[in-house]
């Protein structure tokens, strides 16, 4: 009788058994064919068109701050492009929640938030004044994107695991691809028709080039094993490093934005054309993709991550607080933004890098990857009310550092930097000291 009554759980455990293994042997293999990167590819391009677009506002701020009709109001201007972005970045904890807690939705998350970007700029198209273009170019766009964002990031975390950071960093240099062609097509399109034009042949480009590639987007693993990993492990937050990491991302963020919103406009104001400051956000974008690309493939070869932030972070500071700060000349502002663009963007990168560094679970690490995006992004909203306090009482004096009115942009983008990089390796220098003694 007891053999009779143990011989049922020995089947049972036999059946688990061979059905894990033919569920593992029906999965796709991660890193590598043509699933994963079918995904990635079209992660690339609706990153690529609908961040890129956003990034590209500095060529709108310098548009609209020219504009008779918008300038009672020229002091909001900012919060447009503020809130694009802005909302990728608060939003994402709540969007990855989302993403992680109803999985088997993220493709219905993905159609919710598609429209809802391109509707954005048909209604900015026939607002009329600077509020208008706030809740349309702004909200609207910007919360179509971060729900849009996450369930296609969720899907890029199943399919690659070993190379991640390259896969992540080439989705964050997606938007420097068409950062280096974007400004020009849209700063002709304005000069030619106008902001309402321009609006809409964007919208209808958007909805052309990225309404084949919805059905690319699957996730890799079956329902039931994305059900088991929505429970995120939450010890990360207990270890010091994920907090060192935490305000360093958090301190970067405050000074990052300026120079991709007023670049434009400071070398509008000493005496260069506003095609050759949509220009330098080209090469800033150029930059950017290198850049990401470069931080996030050194980041899988098991490389000190922070090592690479602070190296990331003192380039960046360098290069503001010289070529940008003494920059008249087009020649500076050209290095400047290639340099800003390489190690400022490649710091970004390191989010993937940061989260494996503070916990092995795999959702542990999006879930960091979310909260390092909200932090950074708290500097993304500051930029509208800092950017107004630091140049409201300022005019452009070409002999002063910063051309007097960007003075304080500039000092603040550098010095953030540097005190990022003085965080972590402040931690690291005090870790070396508890090991000697």
């Amino acid at each position: 009788m007891a053999h009779t009554s143990e011989q049922p759980g020995l089947e049972q455990l036999e059946l688990d058994e061979s059905h894990q293994n033919t569920t593992s042997q029906q999965l796709k293999p991660v890193d590598r064919g043509r699933d994963a990167w079918t995904v990635l590819a079209a992660g690339f391009a609706f990153e690529a068109l609908f961040w890129g677009f956003p990034m590209c506002f500095g060529v709108f701020q310098d548009y609209y701050s020219r504009l008779p009709e918008f300038q009672d109001e020229s002091s909001n201007i900012a919060l447009i492009g503020t809130l694009a972005q802005g909302l990728y970045y608060l939003g994402a904890p709540l969007s990855a929640l989302l993403t992680k807690r109803y999985p088997k939705y993220r493709r219905q998350q993905i159609w919710f938030g598609w429209p809802l970007c391109i509707i954005g700029l048909l209604c900015a198209s026939f607002a009329d004044s600077v509020g208008g273009l706030i809740a349309t170019q702004g909200i609207l766009y910007g919360l179509g994107f971060v729900i849009l964002t996450y369930p296609i990031i969720s899907m890029l975390n199943e399919w690659w695991v070993a190379r991640k950071g390259m896969a992540f960093g080439l989705i964050s240099a997606s938007s420097g691809a068409t950062g280096a062609v974007m400004p020009f097509i849209i700063q002709a399109l304005l000069d030619r028709y106008g902001h309402r034009t321009t609006l809409r042949a964007s919208a209808v480009a958007m909805f052309v080039l990225t309404a084949p590639l919805l059905p690319l987007f699957h996730g890799r693993l079956p329902v039931s094993e994305q059900t088991r990993l929505a429970r995120t492990e939450w010890s990360f937050l207990k270890r010091p490093l994920f907090w060192v990491y935490a305000a360093a991302t958090l301190i970067q963020g405050l000074g990052f934005f300026f120079p991709t919103v007023f670049l434009p406009s400071y070398a509008t104001s000493v005496g260069i054309s506003p095609i050759l400051g949509a220009l330098l956000l080209a090469l800033m974008s150029i930059a950017q993709v290198l850049g990401q690309f470069a931080f996030g493939y050194l980041s899988d070869k098991n490389l000190s991550v922070s090592l690479l932030a602070g190296a990331a972070c003192v380039a960046a500071a360098a290069s503001s607080l010289t070529l940008w700060g003494l920059g008249r000349s087009m020649g500076l502002l050209v290095v400047f933004s290639l340099l800003y663009g390489f190690f400022a963007f490649g710091f970004g990168t390191m989010r993937v890098a940061m989260g494996r560094a503070v916990s092995e679970d795999p959702s542990a690490v999006f879930a960091t990857y979310a909260i390092f995006v909200f932090l950074q992004g708290v500097g993304n909203v500051l930029v509208s009310p800092i950017s107004a306090a630091l140049t409201s009482s300022r005019g452009v004096m070409h002999d002063r550092y910063g051309a007097g009115k960007y003075e304080g942009m500039v000092f603040l983008t550098g010095a953030t930097s540097c005190a990022a990089a003085v965080i972590i390796g402040a931690w690291h220098g005090y870790k070396g000291l508890l090991r000697l003694k």
